[in-house]
């Protein structure tokens, strides 16, 4: 299986990232310390997914950064050498690892302590835990479940965890605390003048909590 890094994890929003593009602040937020980067395009479909992730595997090459793809099974099996990341109302986990192979990266959005429960650890990776908070970033959210909802997901899964949902600067000790393995972040860096700042920061403040 390929090796990853949950710490600080970069969800690409295409409007957020504006003008800069996805691929820029990919590019930045890697150079400031991000250790993983999910292309999520719900509007795109799998031809500009395929584009879109040949354009980041290439910005990406030979900084250690993972790649991930959200929800598009068919732009993980064409592009190789990254990931897939599914919600609860996408692919099957089982469906999906059948069809990536078992070298994959396979992650799962968890929001309850019933869906954490059921994971199956031969199939998932790591879990996407949350929202911790409400986000602007994806509307149609499961309520939050604050960092005590958390530490109960996290409690309740044997795969490591990566926070998410409205996650910010100062956020990383209640985080690690509740036992997440990192943060996932979206606005706090593509919507930031300064990704690569942004990231720094990130990256920094949870070095210094380990």
């Amino acid at each position: 299986m390929m090796r990853f890094d949950l710490s600080t994890y970069l969800v690409l929003d295409p409007q957020l990232c504006g003008a800069r593009g996805v691929v820029e602040t990919a590019r930045a937020a890697v150079r400031g310390g991000a250790t993983m980067v999910q292309l999520r395009d719900k509007a795109a479909d799998t031809a500009r997914m395929v584009a879109t992730g040949r354009a980041l595997q290439q910005a990406l090459a030979g900084t250690g950064a993972t790649l991930i793809i959200n929800d598009d099974v068919a732009a993980v099996r064409e592009l190789g050498g990254c990931g897939l990341h599914v919600g609860q109302g996408d692919l099957p986990a089982a469906e999906a690892r059948a069809r990536i192979g078992p070298e994959a990266i396979l992650g799962l959005s968890v929001e309850t302590v019933a869906q954490a429960a059921q994971v199956d650890p031969a199939l998932v990776d790591y879990i996407g835990a949350g929202p911790v908070h409400a986000t602007a970033t994806k509307p149609d959210h499961e309520p939050p479940v604050g960092f005590d909802g958390l530490a109960r997901i996290i409690a309740a899964c044997p795969l490591p965890a990566v926070a998410i949902g409205g996650l910010k600067p100062g956020h990383g000790g209640a985080a690690r605390a509740a036992g997440a393995a990192g943060m996932a972040f979206v606005s706090a860096v593509c919507g930031q003048s300064d990704p690569e700042g942004a990231a720094r920061a990130l990256a920094r403040e949870w070095s210094a909590l380990a």
